[in-house]
């Protein structure tokens, strides 16, 4: 799977994530591998990895996690067309702690204290070129993951968890990996043409 099929099947992937198979550590690190090859601001490579396999760790990881999107769920109203994503995000939540490998993202520093569009773009345009990179990798060897974020409402308490140094290192993203079941690989639904997304000179929509 190469070029364009790759970029456009690879998607947010949860029910088929196969949570029966282990993942071997030398291929999570091959993808990582491609991972750092991303751009970043001033090729500074702010990345950090830390793979989470351990049984009763990612078990912690979870109960917060389910915790954080417990909240997420409850602050929002969806639309109807929103409700099959959500219930796959609720699938997710009540497996993650079956999932083989928890792969969190981290970006040296924290967040800017005087957040200006400019300093967050910089921020987390160094960091989120990475989380692609390993999701596009990922999926070439018939692994899969989706970014997830829901963790971060318990930062710090994970930041404890497993030692990372908080007030030196920002979790960006969580990603659950495992070997994908059997399943469709067509591009992904419901995207917009490009053309009714965009304007030329001057913005006009």
């Amino acid at each position: 799977m190469k070029g364009a099929e790759l970029l456009t099947t690879t998607r947010a992937f949860r029910r088929r994530l196969d949570l029966t198979r282990s993942v071997d550590r030398q291929d999570i690190l091959a993808c990582l591998d491609i991972a750092v090859h991303a751009p970043s601001g001033t090729n500074r490579q702010p990345w950090r990895f830390l793979v989470v396999q351990d049984p009763a760790l990612r078990q912690q990881i979870a109960e917060y996690y389910r915790k954080g999107f417990g909240a997420y769920l409850s602050a929002r109203a969806p639309r109807p067309d929103q409700l099959a994503d959500l219930a796959s995000g609720q699938y997710l939540a009540e497996h993650l702690h079956e999932v083989p490998a928890l792969v969190l993202i981290c970006s040296l520093g924290r967040p800017p204290a005087d957040p200006t569009p400019l300093r967050l773009a910089s921020f987390y345009g160094s960091i989120y070129p990475a989380v692609w990179n390993f999701m596009l990798a990922l999926h070439e060897r018939g692994l899969g993951s989706t970014m997830t974020t829901a963790h971060l409402a318990y930062e710090r308490e994970i930041a404890d968890l497993l030692g990372i140094p908080f007030d030196e290192v920002t979790q960006v993203a969580l990603l659950p990996v495992a070997h994908l079941r059997p399943g469709s690989d067509a591009p992904a639904r419901r995207r917009t043409p490009a053309a009714e997304l965009t304007s030329w000179d001057r913005w006009d929509r």
